[in-house]
């Protein structure tokens, strides 16, 4: 797939570019971002330079990862990643895993859920996706603050899911349809009546 750009009403949302590193190295010397993400640490200028222009490019190219640098649009300040995972955007599944880092001072201005909810407007509306998923390590209350924000709805935590620093961990999840938006979805929804 092509890289695309999406705006919202304060933020660009747009491919990284080569110029993007420095800001990308100083943001993932946050302790949170290398606490609650793959991000290598220590981060360095090479592993910003890496994501930036080999990374990011490929997953557009290969049609596996759409990762967007989020930039504030009244002044260009990066504020944070968003990355759509493709599980199985294609037939018959069509889903994917969103996730995001945000810089730290940036947080608590609300720029991740604006962001957050304009790619997930993209993946049900133009990417056709039919179920998105959301994982993050459990404890992690932004990012859970961020999906609930979107309208994703909580799973529960599942056991070791996610191995971070040699170490295996639990993950709260969660998931959203399309029609917990209100928008139509190709393939119809039969829910579990709830009864075991």
């Amino acid at each position: 797939m092509e890289a695309i750009s999406l705006t919202t009403r304060r933020l660009v949302l747009r491919p990284f570019l080569p110029s993007d590193a420095p800001a990308v190295h100083a943001a993932c010397q946050d302790p949170e971002i290398a606490r609650y993400t793959p991000v290598p640490s220590p981060y360095t200028a090479e592993h910003a330079r890496a994501f930036v222009t080999e990374s990011c490019p490929t997953g557009w190219r290969d049609d596996t990862e759409y990762t967007f640098g989020v930039f504030t649009r009244d002044d260009g300040r990066l504020t944070g990643a968003m990355a759509l995972i493709r599980l199985a955007l294609h037939e018959p599944a069509r889903q994917a895993e969103i996730g995001y880092w945000t810089a730290k001072e940036r947080r608590g201005r609300g720029y991740t859920a604006e962001a957050a909810r304009e790619v997930v407007r993209w993946a049900f509306e133009d990417l056709g996706a039919e179920r998105l998923e959301w994982i993050a390590e459990a404890g992690n209350r932004g990012s859970r603050a961020v999906a609930l924000g979107c309208g994703f709805r909580m799973q529960g935590t599942v056991r070791g899911l996610i191995v971070h620093n040699g170490t295996r961990r639990d993950a709260w999840t969660a998931t959203l349809l399309p029609s917990d938006l209100g928008l139509p979805s190709a393939t119809p929804y039969l829910p579990h009546p709830g009864r075991d």
